[in-house]
């Protein structure tokens, strides 16, 4: 069984940076992607960025683009979102989840979730 834990997660004002990161631990699987979702209180999850594991391409979301960057660390089964210029709007609680079959990245039908780290973006 594979488990993702995410970290960094945390307070910051309109214009910071933070980076999150999720480790992939267990028996982890032959990754096809890895993908960052969030959920903002009332609203449905989101798709926000994912990276192709073998080749590393990598996808966004339109809100995000430009702003957050997508980066995996193959040696440590980890994978990184960097966000620079943070909103008020990008607070949410972010998961990161790893898929094993080539599906669309933008699909939440991915294998493995991890249990959410928090992000609040102060105006």
């Amino acid at each position: 069984q594979v488990q993702l834990v995410e970290s960094g997660g945390g307070l910051v004002q309109t214009g910071d940076s933070l980076r999150l990161s999720c480790a992939a631990s267990g028996r982890t699987f032959s990754t096809y992607y890895m993908g960052w979702f969030r959920q903002a209180p009332g609203k449905e999850r989101e798709f926000v960025a994912a990276i192709r594991w073998s080749g590393g391409s990598t996808y966004y979301a339109e809100s995000v683009k430009g702003r957050f960057t997508i980066s995996r660390d193959n040696a440590k089964n980890t994978v990184y979102l960097q966000m620079n210029s943070l909103k008020p709007e990008d607070t949410a609680v972010y998961y990161c989840a790893g898929k094993s079959f080539p599906s669309n990245y933008y699909y939440q039908n991915y294998n493995t979730w991890g249990q959410g780290t928090q992000v609040t973006v102060s105006s």
